[in-house]
């Protein structure tokens, strides 16, 4: 595996219990090696033709490209909103015990 191999994916839930609950799942599941949750973000956006402002937790999730299909149907099934952001972005480098790690925490075989 190369660390293009590997993604993190970000999300965002409405609070902290919520976001608690997905990140659990997600690693329970083998979906992802960690996911990081950090409470007190705003987010502004688009919704209904109206601009909304809330405060959410983003959540980091680390996993290998591999999983992420299925991570990104869990996660979607999981979720409260009806939109739920999931977006996935390549890692360009990394510490290679790290990724071996994630790999092995995924059940993903690391070449």
């Amino acid at each position: 595996m190369i660390p293009e191999d590997f993604v993190i994916v970000l999300s965002t839930a409405p609070d902290a219990g919520t976001a608690e609950r997905l990140a659990r799942s997600l690693v329970e599941e083998s979906l992802a090696a960690c996911v990081n949750r950090l409470p007190g973000i705003r987010s502004t956006y688009l919704w209904n033709s109206a601009v909304q402002d809330e405060e959410e937790v983003l959540m980091i999730a680390k996993t290998t490209a591999a999983r992420l299909p299925a991570l990104r149907a869990r996660l979607v099934e999981l979720h409260p909103y009806e939109l739920p952001e999931v977006v996935a972005l390549r890692v360009a480098d990394g510490h290679d015990a790290y990724l071996r790690w994630v790999a092995a925490a995924t059940g993903t075989p690391f070449a």
